[in-house]
């Protein structure tokens, strides 16, 4: 069976591809809800000053809210309707994953298969909506407190904002469900990985100019281009990473037959959370810190000298960023992976780790690898991250694009291609199965 699958993925092709009717429609589905949430990023809210926005995002624009419109597609430095991107709904997962973890409710809920699943995701959208109407309100006071921003300011505006970004929230939230269901690969991750994708183009245009202008020198971009080929080829190979732990199986007998004892091998990935931390570490920073900077300007000193210390670059934000990545790194892991259930159903089918035996000791020794094999992919995904945000920040570059960008483009585009590949192979598979069918019926 392995080498038959072998042989089908050195096959794949774009005849396969073309063939594929359920695959196509689900990449354009993909597409199509991609370009929905494009053009929502374009869509002002009513009431401000697009010109006073601007200027805002170009004085911080690599700062924390460069970082923050860039995940949010450009939409925050215009104040589209989608201003709010997904990051409600992702800090409501954070905070109903953090709950089960402690809660006798939600975790009985969890363990009631796809129903409890249902339930706690309804929870995750209440949630939500609590959020985005906290985080809008915050957004519509801030605004007002901006000189030259808000036209009319008072309640009409406050009321109209929080609707209109909650509603674009909840809508987006919708949309990468859909995705999810529909189309190719995790909703949420694909909308975050667009809006990053569609800015890249005009924040390499303008550094060009720049260079063109003799603002910033030839050998600085170079060695920036340098660095994300070096941190790209970085996150590919540690993606890729896995921990083999050997499973030996003995021999057995069915009825009259032996079977041969078999070797296998259980993969435990280096980075088994994936790019999730750096998401959720994000989303917990991105909208106060964003809040804070609205006031800034008009608010206390101690508010006005919190949002310095949390600029790009700064300690406070570093160490905040690297505790809040190395803290969901560990707790994602423990929700993915359960090594006692692993252990358990490793001894119900005859499964054991040569030197270790089956049961508790096998659970610990498995958790004792998991727990080495995470510190290294939270100090992977805290360097890839930190890094070459620290090193943009001293070349001064005029966008926001770090390593947590690069992370996220990168893990994205491996896991829809693995996706896709996936949908290819079980169309080739289909493929064979009809043929032994018909040749079946032939004899």
């Amino acid at each position: 069976m392995a080498s038959a699958a072998e042989q089908l993925a050195q096959n794949l092709n774009f005849g396969a591809f073309a063939k594929a009717s359920e695959l196509k429609k689900r990449i354009w589905f993909t597409l199509g809800a991609l370009l929905v949430y494009r053009l929502g990023t374009y869509v002002p809210l009513p009431g401000i000053n697009p010109d006073a926005i601007a200027g805002i995002f170009k004085q911080a624009q690599t700062g924390i809210l460069g970082m923050f419109n860039m995940f949010s597609g450009g939409a925050a430095g215009r104040l589209a309707i989608f201003a709010l991107n997904i990051m409600p709904y992702i800090s409501a997962s954070i905070i109903i994953q953090l709950m089960t973890s402690v809660s006798p409710t939600l975790e009985a809920l969890k363990k009631e298969g796809e129903s409890g699943r249902q339930v706690i995701n309804q929870y995750t959208r209440y949630l939500t909506v609590v959020l985005a109407l906290f985080q809008s309100y915050g957004i519509a006071v801030g605004l007002e407190g901006s000189p030259n921003v808000v036209h009319d300011p008072g309640m009409f505006f406050r009321i109209s904002t929080v609707i209109t970004l909650t509603g674009g929230t909840l809508f987006l939230m919708w949309l990468g469900e859909q995705i999810t269901s529909r189309g190719i690969g995790n909703g949420t991750s694909l909308i975050i990985f667009a809006g990053i994708v569609a800015e890249l183009p005009a924040a390499i245009a303008g550094t060009l100019e720049l260079s063109r202008q003799g603002a910033i020198s030839i050998g600085v971009i170079l060695i920036v281009l340098v660095m994300a080929i070096a941190v790209t080829a970085v996150i590919v190979f540690m993606e890729r990473a896995q921990r083999r732990i050997l499973i030996n199986y003995p021999k057995r007998q069915v009825g009259n037959k032996v079977y041969e004892g078999q070797t296998s091998f259980l993969p435990l990935k280096l980075n088994m959370s994936g790019v999730i931390p750096p998401i959720f570490a994000s989303s917990l920073l991105l909208l106060p810190t964003t809040i804070a900077q609205f006031y800034a300007t008009s608010g206390p000193q101690w508010l006005q000298t919190m949002t310095a210390a949390l600029g790009q670059g700064r300690p406070l934000f570093m160490t905040l960023y690297t505790a809040l990545i190395v803290f969901f790194t560990f707790f994602y892991t423990a929700i993915v992976f359960n090594p006692t259930e692993t252990a358990d159903n490793l001894r119900k089918q005859g499964g054991f780790i040569p030197g270790i035996r089956p049961g508790e000791r096998t659970a610990s020794f498995i958790d004792q690898v998991l727990t080495r094999i995470t510190v290294l992919g939270a100090a992977y995904l805290a360097l890839v991250c930190l890094l070459p945000e620290m090193l943009i920040s001293y070349v001064a570059l005029p966008f926001y694009f770090g390593g947590t960008s690069l992370l996220i483009v990168v893990s994205v585009t491996m896991d829809t291609v693995a996706q896709i590949h996936g949908y290819l192979l079980a169309h080739q598979y289909e493929g064979l199965v009809k043929k032994a069918k018909l040749r079946g019926k032939k004899r």
